[in-house]
């Protein structure tokens, strides 16, 4: 169960570190197309990628609470954390024409990466340093 959870942050990681790059790229080459975009339209390459990268969290608290790593409670709780990350996102790509500023980007994706540490923590997979003398262990990150 260890390394499947293992393999899954691996591949937030992944996601969390080529979506941004991907979005600059396709920013780049497709400057034209995203000031067409429409008020609902929120095709924007932050939005796509902070969209991808809240449904992959939010997949990794389902996981987590089917594998019972993790209670209904924290699992409810981290998902409305997801979810207003997500609204947040929305509502921002809705009022800049479907894209979100840079700043406001990168609030958001700070906020998911919290969503994201609490959950490794919950579920015991987080990496914890220290090793206890001064009364705790804290997480690596």
């Amino acid at each position: 169960m260890r390394s499947s959870i293992s393999l899954k942050t691996a591949t937030l990681a992944a996601i969390l570190v080529s979506a941004p790059l991907a979005g600059a790229y396709a920013a780049g080459h497709h400057k034209g197309a995203l000031d067409e975009s429409s008020p609902t339209d929120f095709t924007g390459p932050r939005v796509a990628g902070l969209m991808a990268q809240v449904q992959g969290v939010d997949q990794g608290i389902t996981d987590a609470r089917q594998d019972k790593t993790i209670t209904p409670a924290e699992a409810q709780t981290l998902h409305m954390r997801a979810a207003h990350i997500s609204q947040a996102a929305a509502k921002t790509a809705a009022s800049d024409r479907g894209r979100i500023p840079a700043a406001q980007y990168h609030d958001l994706l700070r906020r998911l990466d919290n969503v994201d540490q609490a959950l490794r923590i919950d579920s015991g997979t987080g990496f914890l340093m220290g090793d206890g003398a001064d009364g705790g262990h804290y997480p690596n990150g």
